[in-house]
């Protein structure tokens, strides 16, 4: 916050500490899901806050965290549930 409209190049600039983690993750318009271990996201997460921090005054970073036991490579999985609901592709523009 306070450094203007647009941080496009700013996000650009945390897609290699995302990629560094190997952890699965999936880009969005809004925000960037990861899938792992807790303590592996809360890394990568305070990494990309830490980045963002050294430029901008003042930095927000809004975290919901859905855990449950057994869920894995639900980042595809759970598109493919609706999908298969919906008998039918849904859109990945």
């Amino acid at each position: 916050m306070g450094v203007g409209e647009e941080i496009k190049e700013w996000i650009a600039d945390l897609v290699p500490i995302i990629e560094k983690s190997g952890l699965p993750h999936v880009m969005g318009a809004m925000q960037t899901t990861l899938e792992g271990e807790p303590e592996q996201v809360i890394d990568v997460i305070m990494a990309c806050h830490r980045s963002m921090r050294t430029r901008a005054p003042r930095v927000l970073t809004h975290i919901v965290i859905d855990d449950r036991a057994g869920a894995v490579g639900r980042l595809q999985g759970k598109v493919r549930d609706v999908e298969a609901i919906l008998g039918r592709e849904l859109s990945h523009e």
